[in-house]
This record gives C-alpha cells, structure tokens and sequence, in this order.
C-alpha cells in the first residue's frame, strides 16, 4: 500500500521569523500521487463524516484524472469555503477518520486535496469556477455573522436564488475566521478570495452594522427580510476565577488574537496597532486557539513560550498537527498543571504565574477524565505575559436586545431541531447554539439554510 504523501511545510526555523504560510501544500504530481490512493470505495463511508456532504470520492477521482478543474466544481457544489476548510478543518476527525484506509494504515488526505484543488483554482489566471444558482426569487433573507456558519448559510441560499444580505459588526467580513485564527495557518488574502466568491454568487455584505444596536432583529423583518439566520459565534471569554486574573498583561485569547489578526499587529509600524508580548509568555488552555495563541506569541518575539494544561496531551481537544507544529516552534508544554493565582509587582504587572499539579480521575460528561488537583504541589513560573484561552461563551447583547430568544442556562440559543430558535422566523448555528468547530459551524450553516428554504416555501 502506498504510503500518504507528506504536505510540503517551511521549516520551523524559518517560519517563526514572520506570519507567512506553515503548509505550502502539495504539487500536482504529489496531489496525483495522493489521490490515486483513494479507494473508491461503492459504499463511501468518507461523505458521512462530512458535516458539508461534499462528494469526497468525486473530487478526488478528477484529482487522480489531473482534472482540477472538475474537482473545485464538485466541491464547490456543497462547499462554499473550500480554500478555509483545506486549511483548518480537523478532517482527522470527520472524514478521514472514516476512510477505509484508516483501518490498515494511514487514510487519504482528504483535507491536503480539498486545499489544493482550490488553491489551483486561486492561482489561475482568471480565477472562478462557475456554479449552478437558481434565478432571483426577490425573498430577502439576512444573516447576522460572516463566521463559517453564517457564510455557508448565505452562499447555500443564494445558490437557491434567495436575496441574501450579511450583517457584520467589525469593519471586515470573516468573523472568526477573519480575527481569531493567525494569518499562518489562514492567510486574510484566501479568505477574501472566498468572500469574492460569495458575493459572485449573489451574497451581499454589510459591514460596520451591530445587529441589536445598528437595527434590531424587529426592524430587519420591518424592512422586509422573511427570515433572519444569527451566526454571531462565541465572542465572550472565559476566565478562570483565580486570584491576580485582571493583573496588566494578561490577555484573553480572544483580545490578543483580535488585536494581532483583525487589526495586524504583526506588521506594526506599518498598522499603527502596538500590542505587548514579553520575553516569558504562559499560555493556559489546550485548544486550537491555545496553539494559534502560543504560536503568534513566539513570532511576536517570546523568547520562551509555555502552554499549562489541567489534562494530558491524549485530552488535548487541539489538533494532533497543531500540537505538533507547536513543539517544532519551540513551544514548551506544562502537562497536568493548572493555575491558581497570579502575581504581580507593585505597578500592578504580571510577574508569575502560581500553579498546582494535577491528576486525572473519573471521566466528565465530555468524556474526558476529570482533573484533581493534588494536594501541595504548588510552584511558580515566572512570566511576564499571560493569554487565557479557556473557552468562550456567546456575547449577550443581540440576545439581551431581542425578546422572544430564548437561551440555556449557558448564555446559548435555544434551538429546534431545524435550528430555528423561539422566536419565528428566526434560525441560528454554530458556536452561539454550541457548535464547536468551523466544519461543525459549516454544517450547521448547512442545516440552516435548507430549513430556511423549505420554512419560506
């Protein structure tokens, strides 16, 4: 059996000198290569670890065929953000833990040749690949959010001919997408290349437009919309409760990520966005956005960078490739550790971070063993920044703002099983329902838009 064909990447020395790309990706011969490796299999059990359906088999066979052009046809007919979900998606998860090879070696990499029939795409001369839409129905639909969820439910409806309108609160389209995952795993330049699509297809955008305050929910029916999508994420970060927690330089993932991402820190002077990072960074959490999070630190000039996890690395909810292209980068981990306290010096900065050693016990409704600390095991580790990356809770304001929605006891919308909330009319997905992922965010976008049609007609 042949074996997968290794992704081109930079070298860890080099890449933590700048925020250019970490995968290269594949050259045709290798996404041939790899390609050929696909089984085709009769009864494809890839497509339902897909949260988008997108006919995996299909757009790997005209990959094998050296047929690029009808591979972004076939994924572009279920999937709006290919170039997005090539890069970040977790298909280790979805569908390549599906696939029939996974049972006696290695599976296709699925994810590798979905990014590279779309940067094929990208990198023609004249760029676009045409895709079926229906003719304009005139019915106005609006989605509140450009993340994964909110765009995959207005290029789904627009392909159906429905005049779809995205709302966004910050001055540039993507949502999380856009500020919370770093430009070398997400160059900003590939998302505006999906979002040109989308508004090919008939997508419109609004920016600068803080559904709640700008207008309300209310107003956008007035105004004539019929329906009304909420994919406004989970912008609230967690902290968590320890002593010396609102000491200077001590971020939330979400703040540092934003300020570097969105607003683009990383090429000051040149954005005028100054954004502090010391020569010692702890970083607490064990997600993708702790990894996105350390990794930025360290190419903003931390000399060293330690992620503190309560877990083991087997719980880490982080990608395998993320962990591991953190350790190249010379990222130091801190397993089965949790912070206490923090302290700071007289000025009210961060100097240390008090931590306690953990032991894991029964498994939690997650599935997870459960983490217990152990009795006077506490030390200290000196920092001079910290970034918290624990989770996220959905804002309250559009929710706070718009009676009728109702919410868990976890600030979440409450949803059908068709994804429609409390209030008529009015459908929601991704992470303000509890979606986790950007292919989870997708799907549910997915879901959305069909129960939007079939709820207009």
């Amino acid at each position: 059996m042949q074996k997968r064909i290794k992704i081109n990447e930079r070298p860890a020395s080099e890449r933590i000198k700048d925020f250019k790309s970490v995968v290269l990706g594949y050259n045709p011969e290798q996404a041939r290569q790899e390609a050929l490796r696909c089984l085709q299999c009769k009864n494809p059990t890839c497509v339902a670890g897909c949260p988008v359906e997108i006919n995996i088999p299909g757009f790997i066979k005209a990959l094998a065929e050296d047929d690029p052009a009808a591979a972004i046809a076939i994924l572009k007919d279920k999937n709006n953000l290919p170039s997005v979900c090539g890069r970040v998606c977790p298909q280790e998860e979805q569908c390549e833990l599906k696939c029939v090879l996974q049972k006696k070696g290695e599976p296709v990499a699925i994810g590798n040749l979905e990014r590279y029939a779309a940067d094929w795409e990208k990198n023609k001369s004249n760029p676009g690949i045409n895709v079926a839409t229906a003719s304009n129905n005139g019915i106005k639909v609006a989605v509140v959010g450009s993340g994964p969820a909110g765009l995959t439910c207005a290029g789904d409806l627009a392909k159906k001919g429905f005049a779809v309108t995205v709302f966004e609160s910050l001055h540039r389209a993507g949502g999380v997408l856009r500020y919370g995952i770093p430009e070398f795993r997400l160059p900003a330049a590939i998302l505006d290349d999906e979002l040109r699509y989308l508004e090919s297809i008939g997508v419109r955008f609004v920016v600068n437009a803080l559904i709640g305050r700008t207008k309300t929910v209310a107003e956008l029916f007035n105004e004539g919309f019929r329906a009304v999508f909420i994919g406004t994420g989970a912008g609230l970060p967690a902290f968590p409760g320890v002593p010396g927690e609102n000491l200077n330089h001590i971020y939330s993932a979400n703040e540092f990520l934003v300020r570097v991402n969105l607003m683009r820190a990383f090429e000051f002077p040149r954005y005028d966005t100054p954004v502090y990072v010391g020569k010692k960074v702890a970083v607490i959490g064990g997600g993708n956005t702790a990894m996105d999070a350390a990794r930025t630190a360290r190419r903003m000039g931390a000399g060293n960078v330690t992620i503190i996890y309560r877990r083991s690395e087997n719980e880490m909810p982080a990608r395998r490739e993320e962990i591991a292209h953190a350790r190249e980068e010379g990222i130091e981990f801190l397993m089965l550790t949790n912070p206490v306290s923090f302290h700071g010096d007289d000025k009210g900065f961060v100097q240390q971070v008090e931590c306690v050693k953990m032991e894991l016990g029964a498994p939690d409704a997650s599935g997870r063993r459960s983490p217990a600390a152990i009795a006077g095991s506490n030390f200290t580790l000196a920092i001079d920044t910290a970034i918290i990356a624990i989770g996220m809770s959905p804002n309250p304001l559009l929710i706070s703002l718009t009676p009728g929605i109702s919410t868990d006891n976890r600030g979440r919308l409450i949803v059908d099983d068709n994804l429609m909330t409390t209030m008529p009319g009015v459908f929601a997905g991704g992470d303000i329902t509890g979606g986790e992922t950007v292919i989870q965010a997708m799907g549910m976008g997915k879901k959305a838009a069909r129960a939007i049609e079939n709820f207009l007609r």
